[in-house]
């Protein structure tokens, strides 16, 4: 079982809880932390990857997801997205996603994302680019 700790993860961005983001119970909504994996796996491939969402002739398509939830999050806390690569091939990577309080080292909730990287047009699976590549070889998990 892969560690769920703070350290583990190669790649963290800020995470601004939103009011919208509470439901009828409180906390925040399970659906939403699927928009915070998706939030950080494509601010990695953006900033890191240099992946021009507008443009590029290769794009990524969620194809696999999942989460398990730990502890609640709620609107106004401040979170944290870890993010590392679990998992490569040559045209998909498997991202391992986490959620952390501001202050905390272990998860509130953890899971997976998998991307497969597919032509713009065709939307067919081709090779993962050499500098997306590059990029998530530098936060790919250790054995």
């Amino acid at each position: 079982m892969p560690d769920h700790d703070l350290e583990s993860y190669g790649y963290v961005l800020p995470i601004t809880t939103r009011w919208m983001d509470n439901d009828v119970y409180g906390h925040v909504n399970n659906v939403t932390y699927y928009s915070y994996f998706d939030t950080v796996a494509n601010h990695f491939l953006i900033t890191e990857g240099g992946l021009d969402i507008h443009t590029s002739p290769v794009i990524a398509l969620v194809v696999e997801s999942s989460c398990t939830y730990r502890a609640p999050a709620a609107y106004p806390d401040q979170l944290r997205a870890g993010l590392r690569v679990d998992a490569m091939s040559r045209r998909s990577v498997t991202w391992g996603v986490a959620i952390f309080g501001a202050d905390d080292s272990a998860a509130l909730a953890h899971g997976r994302f998998v991307h497969v990287f597919v032509d713009r047009e065709e939307r067919r699976a081709v090779p993962i680019p050499e500098q997306i590549r590059a990029a998530l070889e530098t936060i790919a998990a250790q054995a």
